[in-house]
């Protein structure tokens, strides 16, 4: 199977600081691929260099056959590019967009535009001012616009910043149609629940990459063990001091808050009775700890202590 994208060592500099530090992945056509991690992890960096934006310092990116640094028209009409702030004129109507975009890309069908509008659910507002839309309904325009020529990638760039959960669920439902239809995704995020809905996740800090797995395997490779820990509902003031409590225990790697209860992760060997024994002797009593499943969060915070 041909790679979609195919990274070797991409670095990018910008005078004495370097965005993106020697990366290397493969995009296998048909997934979903998430690059998780904080901004300024690298993020957007790398889907620059891979339009060919920007030039890498050092590496190579193959994208779609075509080397990204010296065929980036190539690669542009091949595929479709969705920005953390979106690209649309706010005087225009949500069609006038659409119809703008699809003249850029050469696409001259008045079918095209209304087949994208139906398929996206914009034609409700299609005759509205983008500037009356909501922020969910601006983000599905921006998604029109990336997918009105048929594009086989697509890159969206922190595409659920800033859109209400319902909204970002919405778009999601929206991801899995577009590469049910054959479109390879490559899409950023910070959200870690986002993670969840990915064919394979790359986890990027300080631009590095720290992981890529599906997952499920990255989640099954955490190591040690997650723990929940619970107090007594009735003194909600001790969760601080249970969490400062847990944050120089021998054996806990991190602790952190969790809602209205604490969660940490351990060393393999460290049990119940260890973790409710030291809470106990630093004055927090019947503390209940109960096992969990690792989460997302704990993988990337795990990678990124390291």
């Amino acid at each position: 199977m041909t790679a979609i994208i195919s990274v070797r060592d991409l670095t990018r500099r910008f005078g004495s600081f370097t965005a993106v530090d020697h990366i290397s992945f493969d995009v296998d056509p048909g997934q979903v691929i998430g690059f998780l991690g904080p901004n300024g992890s690298g993020k957007t960096t790398t889907i620059r260099m891979l339009l060919g934006i920007i030039r890498p310092s050092e590496g190579s990116a193959t994208v779609l056959g075509f080397d990204a640094a010296v065929q980036s028209e190539e690669v542009r009409v091949r595929s479709g590019y969705m920005s953390q702030k979106f690209a649309l004129y706010n005087e225009l109507a949500a069609r006038e967009n659409l119809e703008f975009y699809a003249g850029v890309y050469g696409v001259n069908d008045a079918r095209r535009i209304d087949e994208v509008l139906d398929h996206l659910g914009l034609l409700p507002v299609a005759r509205q001012p983008v500037r009356t839309l909501s922020a969910g309904w601006r983000q599905r325009l921006a998604l029109a616009t990336a997918i009105v020529h048929r594009p086989q990638l697509l890159l969206l760039d922190e595409p659920t910043s800033g859109v209400d959960p319902t909204a970002r669920r919405a778009f999601w439902d929206l991801i899995y149609s577009l590469v049910s239809e054959g479109i390879t995704i490559l899409v950023t995020t910070h959200y870690m629940d986002e993670s969840e809905y990915c064919n394979q996740v790359a986890i990027l800090n300080g631009g590095k990459l720290l992981a890529l797995d599906a997952p499920t395997r990255l989640k099954t490779a955490l190591p040690g063990r997650i723990w929940e820990i619970l107090l007594d509902a009735a003194q909600p003031g001790l969760l601080l001091p249970a969490l400062d409590r847990l944050a120089i225990m021998p054996g806990v790697k991190r602790a952190s808050l969790a809602g209205d209860h604490l969660r940490a992760l351990t060393d393999p060997d460290l049990g119940q009775a260890d973790l409710s024994a030291y809470l106990a002797a630093g004055g927090i009593p019947a503390a209940e700890v109960q096992p969990a499943l690792p989460e997302m969060e704990d993988v990337f915070m795990a990678l990124i202590g390291k």
